[in-house]
């Protein structure tokens, strides 16, 4: 069954017995609304999308696709910055519908299903009080989020979403649900949708009802001096010992006054005394013009994150991994706002404290304390997608010809835009020393790779 239009008709027919499943296909009316994601640069039209409501109906999805030899992609929220969700003439399975929280009695865990987005989570933990490691856009799916790795604002207190994960159900290649065994979570922690279709998560949750947390505007004549006097205040501040609660985030970007360095500022306890100590050291660093700073709860910073960001983008994600942030590196990064589209954004995501531990329980391999960079080469229009990606692009290579000593070798796979691609670049890039391992794993879980669309696509890599 080679033919698109015979795998639609046969997927349609299929899908008489079961009505509950929504199905739309490109010439469905509100097509367009659910293949809406934040990668405008995809135009992969699929096959169909299909909304199925539990387990269950995934596997009969499974099972259908496989007999029919249709190939599969996942969607768990539509937020992956290559669009990878879709690709031409495959079944998407949306997620979305499948989005429970069940809160267990101990209130030290919860399951939830593999379609919950990050602001629905966070709002069902908030009414009881608890809060799980997430990031701060409220349409990311979580699932996707935390089996890749899952860095933000809550990593060095609570760790990363990846170590959130203690059980999982998958729909596997045969169509089978199976409640994943310790050498699958391990596989799964970091690999992701490689094995099959994730429909439940098990993960930790944390008890806080309010964080002290907004942004710092800081006061600058010149970006690129402010970003490296903060990068070395910062730096003498943490040589000096930080307290996992506290976490910031620079991020460079535009608004209507015009570029702006802003310092997220997290600390998640409720020990607010300590908070406002800690909040006044960092002050201290650099003159701050505006400051946000208050005591929210995590679903009201969600939702002000939200405010202003772009629903779609074209352009690209580049990524590098630093041990610090070091006087020649601010420099380069410095140099390099001044080329940046309005809709560019630069920031760093630090890793330490408890996720800096290694973790033989998962395959995400950058575990020694480093600074994530993100650089997002975007734009609202495609007459700017070029010139946005050429700045991401040039800032990234200028930041991998620093000194060596410092980059690391591994990137990671959730902004890495090469990772969409078929070129040659060795799995270890993204998994370092568990690339072989992943590789058996998935060779004995799906061993006729019917998830050769999920991240990592194996394909893409020598």
């Amino acid at each position: 069954m080679a033919n698109p239009q015979v795998k639609l008709v046969a997927l349609q027919t299929f899908l008489d017995d079961f009505p509950h499943i929504t199905c739309v296909t490109p010439s469905s009316p509100n097509y367009t609304s659910l293949r809406h994601i934040f990668a405008s640069d995809k135009e992969a039209i699929p096959l169909a999308i299909v909304r199925p409501k539990s387990a269950a109906d995934v596997s009969l999805l499974i099972k259908f696709a496989v007999s029919n030899s249709i190939r599969i992609t996942v969607r768990t929220g539509g937020h992956n910055l290559s669009g990878l969700c879709f690709a031409q003439d495959a079944l998407t399975i949306d997620m979305r519908d499948i989005a429970y929280v069940d809160i267990a009695a101990d209130k030290e865990t919860v399951r939830i299903g593999g379609g919950i987005i990050q602001l629905d989570l966070a709002l069902a933990l908030d009414k009881e009080g608890l809060a799980t490691p997430m990031g701060t856009c409220v349409t990311v799916g979580h699932v996707g989020w935390a089996t890749y790795g899952g860095y933000g604002p809550f990593s060095s207190h609570w760790g990363l979403g990846v170590d959130q994960i203690v059980g999982a159900k998958i729909v596997n290649a045969s169509g089978n649900v199976v409640e994943a065994d310790e050498r699958l979570l391990r596989g799964l922690r970091g690999g992701g949708g490689l094995f099959g279709v994730v429909v439940e998560l098990t993960i930790k949750v944390y008890r806080i009802r309010t964080v002290l947390t907004g942004a710092l505007l800081l006061e600058s004549q010149n970006l690129a001096t402010t970003f490296k006097e903060f990068s070395v205040g910062y730096q003498d501040l943490s040589d000096k010992g930080l307290p996992s609660e506290l976490l910031l985030q620079p991020c460079v970007m535009s608004l209507p006054q015009g570029r702006v360095i802003v310092i997220n500022f997290m600390w998640s306890s409720e020990d607010m005394v300590a908070g406002r100590r800690w909040l006044a050291k960092v002050e201290a660093l650099v003159p701050i013009a505006i400051n946000t700073v208050t005591v929210t709860t995590i679903p009201d910073l969600m939702n002000a994150s939200v405010s202003g960001a772009p629903e779609s983008a074209y352009g690209v994600t580049c990524t590098h991994s630093l041990k610090k942030i070091t006087s020649e590196v601010a420099a380069v990064i410095g140099d390099n706002f001044s080329g940046m589209g309005d809709d560019c954004l630069f920031t760093l995501h630090e890793l330490r404290g408890v996720s800096a531990s290694a973790n033989k329980d998962s395959v995400f391999a950058t575990r020694e304390p480093h600074f994530m960079l993100e650089i997002l080469g975007y734009s609202t229009t495609a007459e700017n997608r070029d010139a946005s990606a050429a700045w991401a692009e040039k800032t990234w290579r200028e930041v991998g010809q620093t000194d060596p000593s410092n980059v690391l070798p591994g990137t990671y796979i959730s902004l890495d835009h090469s990772a969409s691609k078929p070129v040659s670049m060795p799995f270890s890039r993204h998994y370092g020393p568990y690339h072989e391992e992943l590789r058996a794993l998935k060779r004995e879980f799906d061993p006729e790779d019917v998830f050769a669309l999920a991240v990592p696509i194996l394909s893409n890599y020598t």
